[in-house]
C-alpha cells in the first residue's frame, strides 16, 4: 500500500488552478538563476540542457589561467609570446573580437586578463591557451577534463574563445556553477570584471556587459554571442548581503540581451527567496509499523529541506511525506523509509530522503500472532 501523508509541520496552502501556471518567464531560450551562497537553484528554463555557449565559454578559460597563477605556473607580471595563430585566428587579422594583439610581440599575463574579460579578445584566450597547454587544441582538451572534475557534466570545450563548433557546449546550470567557483576561489582576480575598459596598443575599448551600466549592484560578468547561440550574458550582483548569479541565452539582439538581462537580475535579486523549510536532522512526520512495538516511528530529513521559489509561490508550497506502508518492522535508526516531495508553482517537484530517527523494534512472537489473527477476522 502506498501512503501519501502531509508533512503536518508545514503551513500548507493550496494553490487554485490558476497559480499552478509558472510565476516568472523569461524570453530567453535557456536561462537560470542561482543562489550564490547555498547554490541553489532558484529560477530554471531549459537550465541543464547543453547549448552553444559563445564567449561566455571563455570564463572556463579564465578559470584555466586563474588556476595557474594560484599554482605558480604563471604570474601577472608574466610575458607571453603573440604567435601567428593566435593573431590569425583572434587578433585583428580575424575580424572577431581582439584585444588587438601584434604577431610575434609579447603580452602581460595582467594585460591579457583584461584583454579576455574587458574586450573579449580572442587572441588573448588563444595566447593564454598556448602558453598553458602548448596549443589551442590541446587546451580545449584540458579546459573539458578540468570542467568534468569540477562536477560540470554538461561540458565540452573545443576551443578556448567559444568559436562557433559542433562541441562546444555547456549548460547555463553549469556556467552558473562556474562562475560561482570563480567568485568564491579567486575574490581579488574577480574584481576584474567590474572593469568598465581597457586600452592597449593604444586602442580603447568597453567592457559589453550591458548590466554593468545600469545597475550598481551588478559585478561581472561575460557577454556572448554568435549567430547559432544568440546574444547570451552570465552576470552576477550583490544586494544586502545576498548574491546572484544570472545565466541566459538565445536572444535576438543586444538591446533585447540588455532589457532581458536588467529584468532577470533584478527578478534574481528581489523577487526570488530562499525557503528553507527544515534543518538537516529536524523530523517532520512520522510512518506507521506494521508488528512494530510502536505504531509509528518518527522521520527524520537528512539534509536541508531548501529551495527557491518566486516571491507569489511562496504561500502555495505543498509537501508531502511519501512511502509503502505500513512500514515492517524491525527499522534501524537512518534506515531511508520515505521521501518528502515538495512542490509550488513554477519549480519541479523535489524530492528528499527521510530516514526513521529512531529504532523501532518487532513485536514478540505473542503480539504478532494477535497481529496475524486480527488480520484474518479483519480487526485491523
Amino acid at each position: 500500500m502506498r501512503v501519501r501523508l502531509f508533512a503536518l509541520f508545514l503551513l500548507l496552502i493550496f494553490a487554485p488552478a490558476a497559480a499552478k501556471a509558472q510565476e516568472f518567464q523569461t524570453t530567453a531560450s535557456h536561462a537560470v538563476i542561482l543562489d550564490y551562497e547555498t547554490g541553489e537553484v532558484l529560477f530554471d528554463h531549459n537550465a541543464n540542457e547543453p547549448m552553444p555557449p559563445a564567449s561566455m565559454s571563455k570564463l572556463m578559460t579564465l578559470l584555466m589561467a586563474f588556476e595557474a597563477i594560484e599554482r605558480g605556473a604563471l604570474s601577472m607580471d608574466d610575458e607571453l609570446p603573440v604567435s601567428e595563430y593566435a593573431w590569425r585566428t583572434g587578433g585583428a587579422a580575424s575580424g572577431s573580437s581582439t584585444m588587438f594583439l601584434e604577431v610575434n610581440s609579447r603580452a602581460r599575463v595582467d594585460d591579457l586578463l583584461r584583454g579576455i574579460i574587458v574586450q573579449s579578445g580572442n587572441d588573448a584566450c588563444i595566447v593564454i591557451a598556448e602558453a598553458l597547454s602548448g596549443s589551442e587544441e590541446a587546451f580545449a582538451a584540458d579546459m573539458t577534463a578540468r570542467a568534468r572534475e569540477l562536477g560540470l557534466e554538461s561540458a565540452t570545450f573545443s576551443n578556448s574563445t567559444g568559436w562557433p563548433h559542433p562541441n562546444q557546449r555547456i549548460s547555463a546550470a553549469d556556467l552558473a556553477r562556474l562562475t560561482a567557483i570563480m567568485i568564491r576561489d579567486y575574490p581579488d582576480l574577480y574584481e576584474i570584471f567590474a572593469e568598465r575598459e581597457f586600452t592597449y596598443n593604444g586602442i580603447r575599448q568597453f567592457n559589453r556587459n550591458p548590466l554593468l551600466a545600469v545597475m550598481p549592484s551588478v559585478d561581472g560578468l561575460k557577454t556572448g554571442h554568435t549567430e547559432e547561440s544568440g546574444y547570451g550574458l552570465v552576470a552576477s550582483g550583490e544586494r544586502d548581503g545576498v548574491r546572484r548569479i544570472v545565466v541566459y541565452n538565445g536572444m535576438e539582439s543586444e538591446r533585447a540581451r540588455a532589457s532581458e538581462g536588467e529584468r532577470l537580475m533584478r527578478a534574481a535579486l528581489t523577487d526570488f527567496e530562499l525557503v528553507e523549510l527544515a534543518e538537516a536532522g529536524d523530523i517532520v512526520g512520522e510512518a506507521g509499523l506494521f508488528l512494530g512495538q510502536a505504531e509509528t516511528v518518527p522521520l527524520a530529513v537528512i539534509e536541508p529541506v531548501r529551495f527557491g521559489v518566486h516571491v507569489r509561490a511562496r504561500d502555495n508550497i505543498r509537501a508531502e511525506i511519501v512511502y509503502d506502508g505500513p512500514i515492517a518492522a524491525p527499522v534501524s535508526e537512518g534506515d531511508i523509509i520515505a521521501v518528502l516531495e515538495v512542490s509550488a508553482p513554477g519549480i519541479e517537484t523535489r524530492r528528499f530522503d527521510l530516514v526513521a530517527a529512531e529504532n523501532a523494534g518487532r513485536q514478540g512472537l505473542f503480539g504478532r500472532a494477535i497481529a496475524g489473527l486480527g488480520r484474518l477476522f479483519g480487526l485491523n
